[in-house]
């Protein structure tokens, strides 16, 4: 029987620099995933790589004085290898300076111009060097960029242009009838509220004012827009227009997975990209959310950028993998935090893991000279944990193809942390003092080592280095694939001899100083020096509280969590923000004050509280249904009130 496929991508990272700590959960999460496929028995192809031409790489190189080819080589070379060092299991890792690669974006540029879906005109609008991107005057926000927030620039020049508006009518009804193309819905929304239904732009998709990129062949003073470029990758990566049976084994793609300020790339120019080449749509785009550093958005002005090697030379990749995989819910921003990696290795992989193979494996040799046999002896605690095996193995799978990763993980080490549990219920030390407890003590035994042969199958999408020890600690041999269909109670064989090795995860010590001392050895660490006290200002009056209400009159305010789907300036107005607010099941119009405070692209997403039952209001001609609660001391100085994880529509009391 033929496997079936699953073609994953990841965007592939832009080398204007070394990547950070960010960059890589993203391969990390596309790893876990296509190993997990491959665990259910796919066939599977991950594709990976480097996004290598633009202005703002022709800049690099000129400020490094060398050629942009020779500074790409550099950076995708380091990029390659972080991948590597993170055990990143991928099938293709493409370049865009690939030959092969060029050469058929020349071929598909020039049918698409000879189809009419591309012509020649002249651009003029701003331009955002760091993100190569386009923009009107309208899209700007403060009149810099939407995406980085960086000054824009205005750009004039000659230009061939892709009529994206030719297919927006198409890719609205595609989107439609397809509720898991974009996921998860919040980015669906705002594709759809703050692209698509506006009306679409015909894309500029090429460049004479710099020479780093793909020439147009036809017109060689034209160089390719480097998305146009990129996006191309996740078909010449599978051979297309080289290898017909390779490419169609593959495409269409599975899952899309990219950082979400380019979803708008991968949901709207993309697919159009393929309308026009008369090929089938990726049957999911996923937008992951950022990596932020002791709850900051990494950047190098402020001095918080993690370099991976660093992590990797200290704490191993399957402790980074580990952490990062367990800590963020796919979809939502996640925190990174140096004293949280360490906990977290310490309590679940040095504490619950590592201490239950060493218990394990210890006593095995202590009591039955390394023999594991089940002689039968079985009393009700272990039919418990065996189901609690089935019930794990089960709710796992759910999670997984669910792509809720950290719940699926959370739900190992509840067994873990069980099976440490029944050491303690069982007391193998006691048994073992009692001969007529023999076959007891044996079953007991085989159990734990069983326990663990199906707890390593299970993590070896998330730690692939540490389930090839536990096997070995367990006598078993270590397969080319562990296999989902393996993780049935029962695998492990009688007679089976166990071999203690080295701890999976020495416990990280903390020194005083902040350094870190691991299996013996000393790492230092340079905490952030601390930002200067601000100097003591007099305490500002408190504004006077207003006269006292009746209990019963409180009562009548309703105050309920709201997330924001989408929020704009209103025209005319410096104070306003029109925000589209979900409470419960129910979407709300609400125009706030707040926008000298908050720019509209930090609201999407934020969870705010609201007055829930105010009458509705006008204001600038918008009708308001409710009211933001804010804290403002009078000086200047307002901030949301922030209800943080709560579900959309919970009672704040």
């Amino acid at each position: 029987m033929e496997k079936q496929k699953y073609y994953i991508t990841t965007a592939i990272a832009y080398t204007s620099g070394k990547p950070h700590i960010g960059n890589t959960y993203e391969v990390v999460l596309a790893d876990a995933i296509a190993r997990y496929k491959r665990q259910q028995g796919y066939d599977v192809f991950f594709q990976t790589g480097t996004d290598e031409h633009g202005q703002k790489i022709e800049l690099k190189a000129e400020e490094a004085g060398i050629t942009p080819k020779e500074f790409v080589d550099n950076v995708s070379g380091e990029i390659k290898r972080i991948w590597d060092l993170m055990n990143t299991s991928y099938d293709k890792f493409i370049r865009t300076t690939d030959e092969d690669h060029e050469k058929q974006v020349k071929k598909i540029f020039k049918k698409m111009y000879a189809k009419g879906d591309i012509y020649k005109g002249h651009y003029e609008g701003m331009y955002c060097t760091p993100c190569e991107s386009f923009f009107t005057e309208s899209q700007l926000v403060d009149g810099k960029c939407p995406d980085c927030g960086r000054p824009c620039v205005p750009a004039k020049e000659e230009a061939y242009f892709f009529k994206m508006s030719k297919y927006a009518d198409k890719l609205i009804d595609y989107i439609n009838t397809h509720p898991d193309f974009i996921q998860p819905e919040s980015r669906k929304n705002e594709m759809m509220n703050n692209f698509l239904l506006p009306g679409l732009q015909d894309l500029c998709v090429s460049r004479t004012s710099f020479k780093w990129g793909i020439p147009v062949d036809f017109d060689p003073k034209h160089v390719v827009y480097v998305w146009f470029d990129a996006l191309l990758n996740y078909l010449t990566g599978i051979k297309y227009g080289t290898d017909d049976a390779f490419f169609h084994k593959y495409w269409p793609a599975s899952l899309h997975l990219v950082g979400k300020e380019i979803v708008r790339f991968h949901t709207i120019i993309w697919p159009i990209m393929l309308h026009a080449m008369g090929l089938e749509m990726p049957q999911e785009v996923y937008g992951h959310g950022w990596l932020v550093v002791d709850g900051d958005k990494m950047s190098k002005s402020k001095g918080n950028v993690i370099d991976p090697l660093g992590l990797i030379d200290e704490f191993g990749a399957d402790a980074i993998r580990y952490f990062l995989l367990r800590e963020i819910n796919l979809g939502s921003d996640g925190n990174f935090s140096r004293d949280a990696l360490i906990t977290r290795v310490n309590a679940d992989l040095a504490n619950d893991l590592g201490n239950l193979l060493h218990r394990t494996v210890s006593m095995i040799e202590k009591y039955h000279g390394g023999i594991v046999a089940d002689t039968g002896a079985s009393e009700p605690i272990d039919d418990e944990l065996k189901a609690l095996v089935k019930e794990t193995v089960a709710n796992y799978v759910k999670a997984m193809d669910n792509m809720e990763i950290n719940t699926a993980i959370k739900g190992v080490w509840a067994l873990i942390s069980r099976a440490n549990k029944y050491i303690d219920e069982t007391a193998p030390w006691i048994l073992a003092k009692d001969e007529t407890k023999a076959d007891r003590l044996k079953t007991v035994m085989y159990n734990l080592a069983e326990t663990l042969r199906i707890v390593a199958i299970l993590i070896s999408p998330y730690i692939p280095t540490t389930s090839p020890k536990i096997y070995t600690q367990l006598g078993l041999a270590v397969p080319e694939q562990f296999l989902l269909a393996d993780a049935e109670w029962g695998g492990l064989a009688n007679g089976t001899k166990v071999c203690k090795g080295e701890p999976l995860y020495p416990r990280i010590e903390v020194t005083e100083d902040g350094a870190t001392i691991i299996g013996g050895k000393r790492y230092e660490h340079k905490a952030a020096a601390p930002a200067p006290a601000p100097a003591e200002e007099a305490k500002p009056a408190m504004e006077p509280i207003k006269p006292e209400i009746a209990f019963p009159d409180f009562e009548k305010i309703d105050l309920r969590v709201g997330k924001v789907l989408e929020a704009e300036k209103v025209k005319k107005s410096k104070k306003l923000l029109k925000l589209q607010v979900e409470i419960g099941d129910e979407v709300r119009t609400i125009v706030s004050g707040i926008s000298q405070y908050y720019e509209p692209e930090q609201m999407v997403g934020k969870n705010v509280v609201v007055v829930a039952n105010l009458a509705p209001a006008k204001l600038m001609g918008i009708e308001s249904f409710g009211m933001l609660l804010c804290a403002s001391d009078g000086q200047g100085n307002l901030a949301l009130v922030d209800p943080q994880n709560l579900a959309s529509g919970s009672r704040v009391k």
